[in-house]
């Protein structure tokens, strides 16, 4: 496999949430957004504005002149708790590859090492089956299924899948093949 990385957000990161902004990859995610609002999504990850002590990263590849996804986490309140919200996604002609889990798993350390928040939540759609996937493979424990407000005004059901990140973290899981590594910031 090749290596994955993930690095801090930068200005040239706005073509990639453009890319990702297609009816196929924004599927399970209310459908694509006008670009006024990838302009101002991609501003927030540049400043982090309200991810607390959470960031936003690019998917790197060993070999590939571009980002090939997105993985952060922020703080939010989730059911009367101080929590971590995570969230990833790849470009359609990187998916299938195990990208998506390697980039998660790096997150996962990095909210671990912030250590602000004791949980970190994900809230794929119950009907996107790959990223339900992504998150029980990443080492998350389904909770349940519950209603998330996705884009706002939009509510979808989505399945409740959690980590505690006080738990030992076993670092032979980095990856299939080990080849996970996470650039500076």
């Amino acid at each position: 496999m090749t290596t994955v990385r993930i690095d801090g957000w930068t200005d040239g990161d706005l073509r990639l949430l453009r890319d990702l902004n297609t009816p196929e990859a924004k599927r399970h995610l209310g459908g694509p957004e006008p670009d006024e609002k990838v302009l101002d999504r991609h501003r927030r990850y540049l400043t982090s504005e309200g991810f607390g002590t959470g960031r936003m990263y690019r998917i790197l590849l060993d070999g590939v002149d571009r980002s090939v996804g997105t993985v952060g986490f922020y703080e939010r309140v989730w059911q009367g708790a101080e929590v971590y919200e995570i969230g990833w996604g790849v470009l359609p002609a990187y998916q299938g590859r195990g990208i998506a889990v390697a980039a998660t798993r790096l997150a996962v350390e990095a909210a671990r090492e912030a250590g602000a928040r004791r949980y970190l939540h994900a809230f794929p759609s119950v009907d996107n089956a790959a990223s339900n996937a992504v998150a029980r493979k990443a080492g998350f424990e389904r909770v349940g299924e519950c209603d998330v407000e996705f884009p706002p005004g939009q509510w979808m059901r989505s399945n409740d899948w959690r980590l505690d990140l006080f738990r030992h973290w076993d670092a032979s899981r980095s990856g299939p093949s080990g080849g996970v590594s996470r650039a500076g910031s």
